[in-house]
């Protein structure tokens, strides 16, 4: 990074902007991406959060790590060609499901459309981790970049030496120069915490 300087931005979820797919099965909307506005083939990481209404195989991308997180609905099947052998993620609400992009997966519905919370990130470019953080708690956050996502209640959030800030669901403050920074959550919620490290810096 060129700077060491914490910069935060609030994302409202009344502000993203759905996308419908091609094949007619959802819609996206991209919460943030880097760089900003850069075509599929050029993106270094994007958190998204997409409302699916059909069962149906997920577009493959190459050189992408993948994270995916049930927001809502009943759950969702991944059934994932590994060879000849094939290997079945079951998921619930704030299940954690990981694989690379380039993998064959076919999506199942359980009961009905679902939400889900998405992480790409470019391999060998950046690293991006997930984690759940529930209720009122303290957690430590050193990133390049953090993007801390109201998935569930609402929840205060205190910085060091900045003024609280309240997240609603699907809101999510973007911290960038994360460096062991401290953050108070307040409230009944959860709250994804997602920590994206420049392995290419001279792209960041």
């Amino acid at each position: 990074m060129t700077t060491n300087v914490i910069k935060t931005t609030v994302i409202r979820a009344a502000d993203l902007v759905a996308s419908p797919w091609k094949n007619g099965g959802g819609v996206t909307r991209e919460v943030a991406a880097f760089p900003e506005g850069a075509a599929l083939d050029a993106l270094m990481w994007r958190v998204s959060v997409a409302d699916v209404a059909a069962a149906g195989p997920f577009s493959r991308f190459a050189g992408i790590d993948r994270t995916l997180v049930l927001l809502s609905g009943a759950g969702m099947l991944l059934d994932e060609t590994n060879g000849d052998k094939p290997v079945t993620h079951a998921r619930a609400t704030l299940d954690i499901a990981r694989f690379e992009g380039e993998t064959a997966i076919d999506a199942r519905l359980v009961d009905g459309p679902t939400r889900d919370f998405n992480l790409m990130v470019r391999r060998g470019a950046a690293t991006g981790d997930v984690a759940v953080l529930r209720n009122t708690m303290r957690a430590q956050l050193d990133a390049d970049v953090v993007l801390l996502f109201c998935a569930q209640g609402s929840l205060v959030l205190t910085l060091a030496d900045q003024q609280a800030v309240t997240l609603a669901t699907n809101d999510t403050l973007r911290i960038d120069n994360a460096s062991t920074l401290a953050c108070e959550i307040n409230g009944e919620g959860a709250l994804l915490a997602i920590s994206i490290r420049y392995i290419d810096t001279s792209r960041a």
